[in-house]
């Protein structure tokens, strides 16, 4: 499987409780973090929800 980098770029304040969560999913909790996740389908979804507040990136 192919990985991607997720790095948070915004805060998730006045965001949803639904943003919030998601984000703490992708394991992205302080602005500038990168996680490196497999590309699924689930995760795509998740990045999907807030790519208002990450940027990503493929491997």
């Amino acid at each position: 499987m192919a990985k991607i980098k997720v790095t948070k770029v915004k805060s998730a304040i006045n965001r949803t409780q639904t943003q919030k969560r998601t984000l703490e999913a992708l394991g992205l909790r302080k602005i500038g973090q990168t996680i490196e996740h497999e590309d699924t389908p689930a995760v795509l979804g998740m990045i999907k929800k807030v790519n208002h507040l990450v940027s990503v990136e493929t491997k």
